[in-house]
C-alpha cells in the first residue's frame, strides 16, 4: 500500500472481495492511518477502495450467473434426493431474491465475510446488473468511508479499530448463526407438515 498508493488499495480491496478471509477492516483502517503520514488523502482513498470493491463484487456476480436457476434445476434433478432440495425450493429462493435482493445486497455490505459472498446469489438470481452495482456501490461507500475515517482519526492506534471490528464480526456471525438455525428448524417443520398432509 505504501509503494503503490491508491492502486495498491484498490487492488487489495478487490482481492478481499474475491477471497473474503482477507479482512477489509485491516486494509481500510490502515489506509486511513496512511492519509495522516503520507500524501494520500481520504476522499481519493475512499474512491480507490470503492472501485476495488465494486470490481471484485462484479467478478463474483459474473461467476454467479454461470450457476443460474436452470443449472441449479439440473443439479436438483441429479442430487435433489441427497441434498433434500426440490425445484420448488430453488424457485422460491429465486423469487424471494428477485423481490428483496437489492436491499439484501445493500445491508449485507455491512456484514463481514457475507459482504463479499452476497454477490454470488445476486448473480445466480440474475439480479438487474445496474441496480446490483448501484446498491453495492452505496453500501460499499458507506463501509469504506466509516473505516477509513476511523483509521485516520485514531492514527497510529488504527489496530484498535481492527480489534473492535473483530468483536463486531463475532457478534454478526452469532446472529447469522441463530438466524440460520431458526430457518433450518422452520424448514424441517414445514417439510414434516407437508409429508403429514400427503
Amino acid at each position: 500500500m505504501e509503494q503503490f498508493g491508491y492502486f495498491g488499495v484498490a487492488f487489495l480491496i478487490m482481492i478481499e472481495n474475491l477471497f473474503p478471509p482477507i479482512p477489509s477492516e485491516v486494509i481500510l483502517t490502515f489506509g486511513g492511518f496512511m492519509t495522516t503520514t503520507t500524501e494520500l488523502n481520504i476522499p481519493l482513498m475512499i474512491v480507490a477502495a470503492t472501485i476495488g470493491a465494486v470490481v471484485g463484487a462484479a467478478i463474483l456476480y459474473g461467476l454467479g450467473t454461470l450457476l443460474d436457476v436452470e443449472r441449479l434445476d439440473k443439479i436438483v434433478d441429479k442430487y435433489g434426493n441427497i441434498l433434500r432440495i426440490t425445484h420448488a425450493d430453488i424457485h422460491k429462493a429465486d423469487s424471494w431474491f428477485d423481490r428483496y435482493g437489492f436491499w439484501t445486497v445493500f445491508f449485507c455490505r455491512f456484514v463481514p465475510l457475507i459482504r463479499s459472498l452476497i454477490s454470488l446469489p445476486a448473480g445466480m438470481a440474475n439480479m438487474n446488473f445496474g441496480l446490483f452495482l448501484l446498491f453495492t456501490t452505496i453500501g460499499t461507500v458507506i463501509w469504506n468511508t466509516v473505516l477509513i475515517y476511523l483509521g485516520a482519526a485514531v492514527g497510529s492506534q488504527w489496530e484498535t479499530i481492527v480489534h473492535y471490528m473483530d468483536i463486531y464480526s463475532n457478534i454478526a456471525y452469532v446472529i447469522l448463526g441463530i438466524i440460520g438455525i431458526a430457518v433450518i428448524i422452520w424448514y424441517i417443520r414445514k417439510r414434516k407438515q407437508t409429508v403429514k398432509a400427503d
